[in-house]
């Protein structure tokens, strides 16, 4: 049955191993296919915010560097270097589909406190309302949660299903290096199934997640999860989906079966899109 996708405001997470080559280098086609998507259905209509994550990667590019280095000011140092490396790529290839961009390097404690919460929030509305993408990510020079430091909180995941929340978005879509949420591993057994509709985030579901992280990024399975959980909770929907090729954003919005959707259901099996009042 074809999904029911109502969206209008739509957040779009793209983690730093679809932006990055396994080699180290910048996947340019895919930060290119990623502009033009988001600027085409930006033309049809569609609000569109770009969560990113991959400053460190391009600092580690930039910088010739091949390994993450462990102390949290070098972390940061490199993350300042890919961030606006990052940005320029973004702004060039945006521009290449006549489509603007704005950055947003926000903090977790923005959202906490009520008038930084209104002023990022009315930043968010004028950029939507005069077709400018917002383009956000973790200010990785100032905070260190999504580094390598003692919580895991601070991931782009979660960024982006807060984001998600606060801005009233219909949907988020999570682009990642998997084709979705399996029922088993997929490395270790041939017979995976990929789950095409989550309409609970259950314990069972979590046990059977599995963290990971890489030399250029952090997250898994587990913060998707945790991301879908926040965005169900707040009565909206998520996709997982693989993000080799960022065109895959449009067939999800035209409604076709690609992915995991994460989403409540009424009996008939249609997606709601309720709020409840978070």
């Amino acid at each position: 049955m074809k999904r029911v996708m109502d969206a209008k405001r739509v957040v779009v997470k793209v983690g730093t191993s679809s932006l990055i080559y396994p080699t180290g280098k910048v996947n340019l086609q895919a930060i290119d296919r990623l502009a033009y998507t988001l600027a085409a259905l930006n033309n049809q209509g569609y609000e569109m915010i770009l969560v990113s994550s991959g400053a460190i990667g391009v600092g580690l590019d930039v910088m010739h560097m091949q390994q993450r280095p462990d102390a949290i000011a070098e972390q940061q140092a490199l993350a300042a270097i890919g961030q606006s490396e990052l940005m320029t790529l973004y702004t060039q290839r945006f521009s290449d589909y006549g489509a603007q961009v704005g950055q947003l390097l926000l903090t977790h404690d923005i959202f906490e406190f009520t008038l930084s919460r209104r002023h990022v929030l009315d930043t968010f509305n004028t950029l939507l309302k005069r077709k400018i993408i917002p383009i956000v990510n973790e200010n990785d020079s100032v905070a260190v949660d999504e580094l390598d430091h003692l919580t895991t909180f601070g991931d782009n995941d979660q960024l982006s299903a807060l984001v998600t929340t606060r801005v009233d978005a219909d949907l988020l879509i999570v682009l990642s290096d998997i084709d979705g949420l399996y029922d088993r591993d997929p490395n270790k057994f041939a017979d995976a199934r990929i789950q095409k509709v989550v309409p609970e985030i259950t314990d069972a579901i979590m046990t059977g997640a599995s963290g990971s992280s890489t030399r250029f990024g952090t997250g898994g399975m587990v913060t998707k999860l945790r991301a879908a959980a926040r965005v169900m909770a707040h009565g909206d929907k998520m996709v997982l989906a693989n993000g080799s090729d960022p065109r895959v954003i449009m067939q999800i919005l035209a409604g076709e079966d690609v992915g995991t959707l994460f989403c409540r259901q009424t009996q008939e099996g249609l997606v709601t899109n309720e709020h409840n009042g978070e």
